[in-house]
């Protein structure tokens, strides 16, 4: 029978190992490109994505505009426009795709990324390595996991992305109650 407190310290232990692994110097060139951008579009695909969204949704709250990609309302993208992308293992034909456009419209690109070589870090400007075991990659770097299909780098960035916004929000002064006031009020 499977042993639910076992399970649950091996899954904060791999996160407490992931992050043991980053420091300041690992967030620092995005936390500048975000702070800098004038528009943010952000897009990943799976749980990835869904951990990608949330922080959009976070960086709404700091009073970014961020818009998560191929929403119906998503403008289109111009010179000086952050584009961060979540690909663990840096290689997919549609997000390569998305950032070839992006990069047509002068877009600066971000790239999140268990694998420090892969075909996406080499076309990003900025490239922020956490290494934590995703789905298709592997290498002496990442943390060893127990856990399945990239669970691993899913919860690291959803993790990763709140403490981005938790340094953002000391960094730029901003409040959680001024937060707050940019949450959806018809709920």
């Amino acid at each position: 029978m499977a042993d639910f407190n076992k399970l649950s310290e091996t899954v904060v232990s791999e996160l407490g190992e992931v992050f043991s692994r980053m420091d300041d110097t690992s967030v620092r060139p995005l936390l500048e490109a975000i702070k800098k951008a004038p528009r943010i579009f952000l897009f990943g695909l799976g749980r990835e994505g869904l951990s990608t969204k949330s922080f959009a949704m976070r960086l709404m709250h700091l009073g970014k505009e961020s818009h998560w990609m191929f929403d119906d309302t998503t403008p289109a993208i111009q010179k000086g426009d952050l584009v961060i992308i979540s690909c663990g293992c840096g290689n997919n034909a549609i997000m390569g795709h998305v950032m070839e456009e992006a990069r047509k419209h002068g877009a600066i690109l971000a790239h999140m990324s268990a694998m420090p070589s892969n075909p996406f870090a080499d076309m990003a400007d900025i490239v922020t390595m956490m290494p934590a075991t995703s789905f298709h990659s592997s290498g002496d770097h990442l943390v060893p996991t127990k856990q399945l299909m990239g669970n691993q780098f899913e919860q690291g960035l959803m993790l990763l992305f709140d403490i981005i916004v938790m340094m953002l929000q000391e960094e730029l002064g901003i409040t959680a109650e001024e937060m707050e006031t940019r949450h959806r009020n018809v709920e």
